[in-house]
């Protein structure tokens, strides 16, 4: 490492951004190479996803497009961003838990009740034996610092409310993909700018987008023959990741006296975090909602999910990313601009826009019938 630093050196080139731009050069260069193989490999094994009532395909398609992410991310980060697993000692091992809770889910298709109980145990790994956790609320609904034992209880609920809520938009080409695409950057340039000590994240960050970029050439694949998804496996993993990194953003902003951490304090830090979340979270509030009003377990599959709303008035699924992410990133920019206010009031102006967000395209579909 010694000789590779000094030959950077030598060649003007800082070392993090050697790191940022091979991380994420390697991340999707293995992923784009792994899945051939493993198309072919589900397609011979006929471990493919079949069409069902909330599917909006009408074929079958290989669902094992996440075993090449999890390979890619794992590898990468392991060796760009290395510091990571230093600080967090259960991170690499939590994300080879959900691996495999993903493969056995995407195969022979597991028990909710036991999916649940895995994640609750990755989980716990994380938020207690790596002490990542949310420590304070900013003043959001006038609460600061959480009590140790409540904290724990909202991360690990955090958690496995975003880890399900990227499994849940994971429904037409491209969206989960995009998603983590846009959401790894907007934390990646956060990390950023708020100092070198981040810069391990940042990394992480590139090589999240790397790996998904890699995805998304077959996923959006005018070809079927090589059209993959990322299946549980997938989604899992990129929304647990994604959580890290939320929950990381907001305890930066906690004064904890370690060198090169800023001392600017953005008291909006959760709603900014949720903001750039807010496409998960939004559409799985909305479907659990809707559930609920009619009589309906939370857990049963439907079709009321914001994309299957754009299905309906006729957008093909890459129309349908298109907008959905196009009014994602009009509510980020709308979040960043009103950082400075209340963070009261700027989470209820997010999760308003979140929802008209969502009815946008039922209304329409209303006043067409």
């Amino acid at each position: 490492m010694q000789e590779i630093k000094f030959l950077l050196k030598d060649l003007g080139i800082p070392l993090f951004y050697a790191k940022l731009v091979l991380g994420t050069l390697f991340s999707f260069l293995i992923t784009f190479c792994s899945i051939p193989p493993i198309l072919k490999i589900s397609l011979q094994k006929n471990l493919i996803d079949e069409p069902g009532i909330r599917s909006s395909h009408l074929r079958k398609i290989p669902n094992l497009g996440g075993i090449a992410m999890f390979f890619s991310i794992s590898v990468c980060a392991s060796i760009f961003a290395f510091e990571l697993f230093e600080l967090y000692k259960f991170l690499f091992a939590s994300m080879v838990i959900l691996l495999y809770i993903g493969v056995m889910d995407d195969i022979v298709v597991m028990r909710a009740y036991k999916k649940l109980i895995a994640q609750i145990v990755v989980t716990a790994l994380i938020v207690i034996g790596s002490d990542v956790r949310i420590r304070n609320f900013f003043g959001l609904f006038a609460i600061y610092e959480l009590n140790y034992y409540v904290s724990i209880l909202i991360s690990i609920f955090t958690f496995i409310i975003l880890i399900n809520a990227f499994n849940l938009i994971d429904g037409i080409d491209g969206l989960a993909g995009t998603c983590s695409v846009l959401c790894s950057a907007m934390f990646g340039i956060s990390y950023f700018r708020l100092g070198e000590y981040n810069y391990p994240l940042v990394v992480l960050s590139g090589v999240i987008i790397g790996s998904v970029l890699g995805f998304l050439v077959y996923n959006l694949s005018g070809n079927q023959s090589k059209k993959i998804f990322m299946g549980d496996t997938g989604s899992m993993i990129l929304g647990f990741l994604l959580a890290f990194t939320a929950i990381n953003f907001i305890d930066i902003f906690i004064d904890k006296k370690l060198p090169n951490v800023p001392r600017y304090y953005l008291q909006s830090a959760p709603a900014i975090a949720m903001a750039i979340l807010i496409l998960p979270i939004t559409d799985t509030l909305n479907v659990i909602i809707i559930r609920l009003i009619l009589g309906r377990s939370p857990f049963l599959a439907d079709r009321n999910h914001i994309h299957h709303s754009l299905l309906d008035l006729g957008l093909s699924h890459r129309k349908s990313t298109f907008y959905i992410i196009a009014y994602f990133v009009f509510i980020v920019m709308v979040a960043y601009y009103f950082r400075h206010i209340n963070v009261n009031l700027l989470l209820l102006v997010i999760l308003m826009l979140g929802f008209i967000g969502a009815y946008i395209p039922k209304l329409i579909l209303l006043l067409r019938k």
